[in-house]
């Protein structure tokens, strides 16, 4: 039996075009989302200031436990491991500005119970930050091992002068803030954007932290300079003994929804 041949198609479709994450973005852009969620902070502030007022309490609360249970030897990792899981806790603030973006009624309850559908991919982002973080914290642990062999954690007031006035120390210092730059950019880059994403859209996990990298790349000045301020403004909260969270946390979190609405969609 002859087999029918068709004819080739008068047209090719054209191969679908790679899609630009590019969105031009000035530096000077991170400070207009500063902005912004400064505004959303103080439209009803009382729920954005009491997620702030239990971050802070958290936080204050695992560094107690840690010091009781005799794990002090791992707060400055630990300290420095709250920029990996931070935007994770945020979540709240996120739909706190998408609520005002969208009109939607706010409350404290729907900022801790967020949109139905995305919360299996919000856990999958956490356990990836999660899991981040106590690889950084055994990092830390090997590190101080490797510099200052297996004796014992002498103590906040020894340990300051060790790494600050010691070559050891010193040299200790500057190889784990490298290695701990390593963490927190990668971090970063999964979770700038893929958080607020998932609150945002319909996307998986996957998606969703492969898109944000994208966003970061292709708009890295602006997202250098974002990261920037994330890190001074915890700087601050830490010199504040974590005081300052209760306003710079609801800050961050609100700021860091305008930034993903910023490349969200072609300019």
């Amino acid at each position: 039996m002859a087999k029918t041949l068709h004819p080739i198609p008068a047209h090719v479709p054209p191969l679908p075009k790679a899609v630009d994450h590019n969105r031009h973005l000035p530096a000077s852009a991170a400070f207009r989302w500063l902005a912004l969620g400064w505004r959303d902070l103080w439209t009803r502030p009382m729920p954005s200031l009491l997620y702030g007022l239990g971050v802070a309490l958290l936080s204050l609360l695992v560094i107690a436990a840690m010091t009781v249970f005799g794990w002090d030897h791992i707060l400055f990792p630990a300290l420095s491991g709250f920029l990996v899981v931070g935007p994770l806790l945020a979540t709240g603030l996120y739909e706190k500005s998408r609520r005002l973006e969208a009109g939607e009624p706010i409350s404290l309850w729907r900022m801790l119970f967020p949109r139905r559908g995305a919360g299996a991919h919000l856990f999958f982002v956490g356990a990836v930050l999660l899991t981040l973080m106590l690889l950084w914290m055994r990092a830390a642990v090997l590190l101080y091992a490797l510099f200052f062999g297996w004796r014992p954690f002498p103590g906040f007031d020894h340990i300051v002068e060790m790494l600050f006035t010691t070559p050891v120390g010193l040299t200790m210092l500057a190889t784990g803030t490298a290695i701990g730059g390593l963490f927190a950019a990668f971090s970063f880059a999964i979770s700038a954007f893929s958080i607020p994403m998932l609150l945002d859209r319909k996307l998986d996990a996957f998606s969703a932290m492969a898109m944000s990298m994208s966003l970061v790349w292709n708009n890295l000045p602006a997202a250098l300079l974002w990261g920037a301020i994330i890190l001074l403004l915890t700087l601050v909260s830490l010199g504040t003994a974590l005081v300052g969270l209760i306003i710079i946390f609801p800050l961050l979190g609100h700021a860091t929804w305008h930034a993903y609405a910023a490349v969200r969609d072609e300019p």
